[in-house]
């Protein structure tokens, strides 16, 4: 069986973070992603783009990592799966939900100026979180991002990938 879902498209609104009781992070958010041009009618003149409105959930490190970084209006890509779930509203309605349980999610344009640019992968991999030294890598960034980041160097060898 496969259940793969790629989409690419722009945040609708800004994220929301939540905690679920067991104190697990969930972001949701909506996608508006192009399907499409649509011909145009016999007798219209414009074609006309058609737009889904998807909407994605992100867990634990992935829902805080789309809340720190991505906002209204981004242009992003999610990869991930279609879930389908069957919940009872308040009123005690049946409902249905689909959405996408994102497994990835990825900044798809370059960053706007006056932006921080993302840091460069120029020196010896692999790069491993650790506590910053301000040398290196993680010279570059502001102090406020210097906190995970040293480069590593040795045999490629021993790598477990």
């Amino acid at each position: 069986m496969l259940n793969k879902v790629i989409l690419m498209g722009r945040l609708t609104r800004d994220p929301e973070l939540r905690a679920t009781a067991a104190d697990i992070s969930v972001a949701t958010f909506t996608l508006a992603v192009d399907r499409g041009v649509k011909r145009p009618e016999p007798g219209e003149m414009v074609t006309r783009q058609t737009v889904d409105f998807i909407n994605i959930v992100a867990w634990r490190g992935t829902a805080e990592f789309v809340c720190r970084w991505f906002s209204k209006g981004q242009l992003v890509a999610v990869s991930g799966r279609l879930q389908v779930r069957n919940y009872e509203d308040r009123e005690g309605n049946k409902r249905t939900a689909t959405e996408v349980v994102a497994d990835e999610v990825f900044f798809a344009e370059k960053k706007g100026a006056g932006e921080i640019p993302p840091p460069s992968f120029d020196g010896p991999p692999p790069f491993r979180a650790r506590e910053a030294s301000g040398e290196g890598f993680a010279a570059g960034l502001p102090a406020s991002n210097n906190g995970d980041w040293e480069e590593v160097f040795g045999d490629d060898g021993e790598l477990p990938f």
